[in-house]
């Protein structure tokens, strides 16, 4: 991911945390996929091997596009942690603005590649 791009995602996964439109750490991004509130999820690439086990085929059974985000330290730092795995998104309108910032670098897992609650017509 170029740097311009990371610092501008880094800054809206901290503005939704602070917010309340994103959650942060694998048990909490398993919860909100579970009740249908995860609508996107940035997934540090040098995460664990068992973190990424327990958070990457749920999203991808839920059809929860995923992104691969920089590393845990960086987007721990923005959310204010020292390092984290995982960041999900359940604010619907923050996960559209990440999706058309990220265009085709976004990975999608969901059957059309939106992000869920952000499909037209559902």
């Amino acid at each position: 991911m170029e740097t311009p791009m990371q610092d501008r995602l880094l800054r809206l996964l901290g503005l939704g945390v602070r917010g309340r439109g994103a959650v942060v750490g694998v048990d909490r991004v398993r919860e909100a996929a579970l009740k249908g509130t995860l609508v996107l999820a940035v997934v540090a690439p040098d995460a664990s091997p068992h973190s990424q086990e327990k958070v990457r085929p749920l999203l991808r059974a839920r059809g929860i596009p995923v992104v691969e985000g920089p590393g845990a330290m960086e987007l721990g730092h923005a959310v204010g942690r020292e390092a984290t795995a995982v960041v999900g998104v359940t604010d619907p309108n923050l996960a559209r603005g990440i999706q058309r910032m990220l265009g085709p670098s976004l990975q999608g897992d969901g059957a059309d590649g939106a992000p869920r609650g952000a499909r037209s017509g559902g």
